[in-house]
């Protein structure tokens, strides 16, 4: 009796030490929780649009501040000692001079001119999330000029475009692909589970769109646009254009996806049951391919900002007064510029950082995704 009481309490004890039952989305967490780049690509992710969401009280001054004495200044470093010890974060001036021969501004440390960093500092005023005024800054000084990343031709603070010229690029890496991602879940799930003549047409269309040369296609269509068109006009048709050629590739894993799971037990459950084709797709096809279709549309953000780097880049893309990655590296596009200031390319180091926190992310979610991946 004593025996058969002892079996029960291990029974009741391997019970209670069983896994626990997960649901799919629980085990990609877990999955890509185990993934140190995935890990670190989503962090510098999320901090990049809390920094642009953020922009106008992490950035010292405003687009609007323009410092014609300081055209093409050096970056300040931040110093916390001097000739006494340590000390106050501070920042020297600078000293400008004019070389007679090449006409080049020239900038030397005036250590006679120290401006002390001032944290939650009240500067130039700035709209907050669009929801209110304010002039309260994360740091700034009182007196004198600070430009942490230097200055650009127009005497303009680069980490302050930097910052706020993120909001643009990273705003269309966001729906750039949300539009892609519904026209490509859309005509891939009518493709894959129709089939037939409709996924034909669907894919002569699609490879139709695929045989143009990326490039040569995102220029001539960006060239299309209204010279006369308003800023706001532009970003949108920027997106638009991007938009409407990224959505292939999405289509076509959509329809593979879709093709795999109309042949599950499921599915041929629903359809002996009596259920329709729209309840099918909307109740079993798109949540089993949700995973992959964040993935997708994950994978294809660094593209859609390269794109419009790119067309930026070129002037064919946003146009003044809106500032984007893009439009910065327009002032570093030829040698000389970079030679002789070369913190005029600091935007492409956030392009690059950037792209490499979306990639990271993507394919730690990709992984995640997976069933087979160990």
């Amino acid at each position: 009796m004593k025996t058969e009481t002892n079996q029960s309490e291990k029974n009741i004890n391997e019970i209670d030490e069983s896994p626990e039952i997960l649901s799919r989305n629980q085990l990609m967490w877990r999955k890509f929780k185990r993934n140190k780049l995935g890990v670190a690509g989503g962090i510098v992710v999320l901090l990049f649009y809390l920094m642009v969401i953020f922009g106008g009280f992490l950035s010292p001054y405003t687009l609007d501040h323009k410092d014609y004495s300081n055209i093409t200044a050096p970056p300040r470093r931040i110093r916390i000692i001097d000739q006494d010890g340590l000390s106050a974060p501070f920042v020297y001036g600078y000293k400008a001079s004019m070389d007679p021969e090449t006409l080049q501004r020239n900038y030397e440390i005036d250590k006679n001119s120290k401006y002390y960093i001032d944290f939650l500092h009240r500067g130039d005023e700035y709209n907050f999330l669009g929801l209110f005024k304010t002039d309260l800054h994360l740091f700034g000084v009182n007196e004198g000029q600070m430009y942490l990343l230097g200055t650009d031709e127009t005497g303009s603070d680069l980490l302050t475009k930097i910052i706020l010229g993120g909001r643009i690029s990273l705003s269309i890496s966001l729906l750039g692909p949300l539009i892609s991602l519904i026209i490509g879940a859309i005509l891939g799930t009518v493709s894959g589970y129709v089939g037939g003549v409709v996924d034909g047409v669907i894919q002569r269309i699609i490879e139709f769109f695929k045989s143009f040369p990326r490039i040569p296609l995102w220029l001539t269509l960006a060239a299309a646009l209204p010279a006369n068109w308003s800023s706001l006009r532009v970003y949108i048709g920027i997106v638009v254009i991007l938009a409407f050629l990224g959505w292939t590739g999405l289509a076509r894993m959509v329809r593979g996806k879709i093709m795999s799971l109309r042949e599950e037990d499921f599915v041929s459950a629903a359809i002996a049951s009596g259920s329709t084709g729209w309840w099918i797709v909307r109740k079993h096809l798109i949540p089993n391919a949700m995973s992959q279709l964040i993935v997708s549309a994950t994978l294809s953000i660094p593209s859609m900002i390269l794109a419009e780097a790119s067309l930026s880049f070129l002037g064919l893309g946003i146009r003044a007064p809106m500032t984007s990655w893009g439009v910065l590296l327009q002032e570093a596009q030829n040698v000389r510029t970079i030679a002789l200031h070369p913190w005029l390319f600091t935007p492409a180091l956030f392009i690059i950082v950037a792209i490499l926190g979306f990639n990271f992310l993507g394919d730690g979610l990709r992984d995640a995704a997976d069933p087979f991946s160990n």
